[in-house]
């Protein structure tokens, strides 16, 4: 019996050590994925970080209020980046009109009204594959459908259709991922009181989920302010030394829509502009340009961080 006892005693002993030592490496092998990890994160925001300092260390003596406010000039010192930023605002207004509202109501159809067959599955794949589309695809894509087959021309409009479908499977993929994280039970909730399909969809659906909706937005309006291949594709000029009309005038109805199909640029084809030519100079005004693109995408990501975790911090579930 004794014998018995000890031998028991023995294997269990066995098995703890062989337990305690596979928990040694699983935590050895978590920290070397951590590690690894985070080698990588840190690798990527070092790169970034060091190509940003570069830029603005390059582009500081360009950097004042005059830079912004003047034309594109022969003369490197008193170029600017005035029309090419204006373009670039009433691109993505283009843009944000045409790509968010369809973006966000396609979403919310295939998820919450859409019926569940091969036809809505197709649609969800072929969504999700849009989204990796190279973005010169949307830029032929626009060359032969807005600017020949409907005769848009090489317009603000025709840009702003190419970065909003270039931009839309983002929106529906994050609307979609929004509307699925939240719980069920807010649904049946709601309809145990008597709520419409509609009601549930517009007092809780979407307010719960405005703020994963809103950050896919954001991302993908700054995806389209840095875009150049689509642009050049469609013809957007190199050099403009003139604004669009204004969209909002002093006369009834006080609305103007020719702007929509003025020529434009947009701030990386005028980087792009000065860095195809020889002068250092220009060199400076690319590099002062390419900051302040830079900047504009991290703020506007930033943006949308912030704003998702205030909405996020006042839900209460």
């Amino acid at each position: 019996m004794t014998t018995q006892n000890h031998t028991t005693s023995a294997s269990v002993l066995k098995d703890l050590n062989a337990v305690r030592a596979m928990i040694r490496r699983h935590k050895r092998s978590d920290f070397l994925f951590a590690s690894i990890g985070l080698i990588a994160l840190m690798s990527g925001l070092l790169t970034l970080l060091v190509l940003f300092v570069d830029l603005v260390m390059d582009g500081y003596p360009r950097f004042n209020l005059q830079f912004l406010s003047d034309f594109p000039s022969r003369r490197a010192g008193s170029a600017g980046l005035l029309s090419a930023w204006v373009g670039s605002a009433l691109v993505m207004l283009v843009t944000f009109l045409t790509a968010v509202p369809m973006g966000v109501g396609a979403g919310i159809y295939l998820e919450e009204y859409a019926p569940k067959n091969w036809f809505s599955d197709l649609i969800e794949i072929n969504v999700s594959n849009l989204a990796g589309v190279p973005s010169i695809i949307y830029g032929l894509l626009a060359l032969g459908l807005f600017v020949y087959g409907l005769d848009l021309g090489q317009s603000i409009l025709t840009a702003g259709l190419t970065l909003g479908l270039l931009i839309l499977p983002i929106v529906i993929v994050s609307t979609r991922e929004s509307i699925r994280a939240i719980p069920v039970a807010i649904r049946e909730a709601a309809y145990a009181v008597g709520a419409t399909k509609w009601q549930v969809v517009k007092d809780h659906v979407i307010k719960y989920s405005r703020g994963g909706i809103l950050t896919g937005v954001i991302i993908g309006m700054s995806r389209a302010i840095g875009e150049t291949a689509p642009i050049i594709t469609i013809g957007a000029l190199t050099f403009i030394a003139f604004l669009p009309p204004a969209p909002i005038t002093d006369v009834a109805p006080y609305l103007n829509f020719e702007w929509l199909s003025s020529s434009f640029t947009v701030l990386p084809i005028q980087m792009f502009n000065w860095l195809s030519r020889p002068e250092h100079a220009f060199h400076i005004n690319a590099a002062a340009a390419g900051a302040i693109i830079i900047f504009v995408t991290l703020l506007m990501n930033a943006t949308a961080i912030y704003l998702r975790y205030q909405i996020r911090k006042n839900i209460k579930w």
